[in-house]
């Protein structure tokens, strides 16, 4: 009997055991789907979060500009600031408004800060630069030679970029527009209101090249006309008021080229010529209304306008910039400043249209 009790007990726990077992695996198996069915979840769930992560990014860059200019402005006056906004305006016209973010800055009449704003530009990455000014433009040649360059208030890019021979397309990566007046219908202006002079002084900055290049073609075309000639340069706006006192007092006619310097010192000189009784012939409109009695004008706003049209085919990839010409001003008006005109009890003929109208 106690054999038979024993065994009797000995099957009966083997059999707890074996439940006991059985019940643990099949929680393992139960365990084990549930697990890949998260993992199954999880996997099912990425595709839909990159959907998500993808749709919420083309929500952020809706709107954003796809294009990058960096516009250096030499200094601030009035025929830099037009060529600007035209520049500007003409961009979003073409491509849409926003298409195009501006970083737009001034070099306060400083070429090393044109130089550290170029720098900028590159490192940035801008997609083109506007170079407002001959020095402006010669920091941009120096800084890059791969992304697009236009200049524009550049009287001659030969001369600002030492191209010998220079043919009217610059190459590489650098093109835009001139703000040359001819020459020679200056001198002829000057001939017109004032053939009886005798002596003119030429004031420019000589640290500007073009304004080199106009002095040395206008006194050509004024000695041919008769006139004793004599250039006055000054370095900065520093010596403008000793030069130009000089220059008034030996001259009956100043020339001024157009001169970023003197653009943005024409009220020192104004003092200065104004009170002798001394004209001034200016080589723009900007300096004009400060100083001058007359000018043979370009609008700066369409020069910038087409500079702005040059910029539209290069960033979309319509044209080569190193197949562009320069352009030039289409048109030049003879204009004169009726408030200096009176005061100096000058009479323009009746083709000379008054600053303002």
């Amino acid at each position: 009997m106690k054999k038979i009790l024993a065994i009797a007990m000995a099957m009966t726990m083997g059999l707890s055991l074996v439940a006991c077992g059985g019940n643990d695996a099949a929680d393992s198996t139960a365990e084990a789907p549930a697990a890949d069915g998260a993992e199954t979840d999880a996997d099912a769930a990425e595709p839909d979060d990159t959907e998500a992560a993808a749709d919420g990014a083309g929500a952020a860059s809706e709107g954003e500009a796809q294009y990058t200019v960096g516009i250096c402005q030499l200094v601030q006056h009035e025929a830099l600031d037009a060529a600007t906004k035209g520049f500007i305006d003409a961009l979003n016209e073409e491509l849409g408004e926003g298409t195009v973010a501006f970083d737009e800055q001034n070099a306060q009449n400083d070429s090393n800060t044109c130089s550290t704003i170029i720098n900028g530009f590159v490192s940035g990455g801008v997609d083109l630069i506007l170079a407002n000014a001959t020095p402006a433009l010669q920091a941009a040649q120096a800084g890059t030679n791969e992304i697009p360059i236009l200049g524009t208030s550049v009287t001659e890019y030969g001369v600002a970029l030492d191209i010998e021979g220079f043919d009217g397309t610059v190459g590489g990566n650098i093109s835009g527009t001139s703000d040359l007046a001819p020459l020679d219908e200056q001198a002829a202006m000057l001939n017109e209101l004032f053939p009886d002079a005798k002596n003119v002084g030429l004031i420019y900055c000589t640290t500007e090249a073009n304004s080199q290049y106009q002095v040395d073609e206008v006194q050509k075309a004024l000695e041919g006309l008769g006139y004793t000639c004599k250039p006055y340069g000054f370095s900065d706006s520093n010596d403008l008021s000793a030069v130009a006192t000089t220059a008034v007092e030996e001259n009956e006619v100043i020339y001024v080229p157009t001169d970023n310097t003197v653009a943005s010192n024409a009220p020192l000189l104004d003092n200065i010529a104004r009170p002798a009784k001394v004209p001034v012939i200016a080589g723009e409109e900007g300096i004009c209304s400060g100083c001058g009695v007359a000018t043979l004008s370009i609008s700066y706003y369409d020069l910038g306008v087409a500079t702005g049209k040059m910029a539209a085919k290069i960033l979309t990839g319509e044209s080569d910039i190193s197949a562009m010409p320069i352009e030039y001003a289409p048109q030049f008006t003879k204009k004169y400043n009726a408030e200096i005109c009176e005061d100096l009890g000058i009479t323009v003929p009746d083709d000379y249209v008054a600053i303002g109208e």
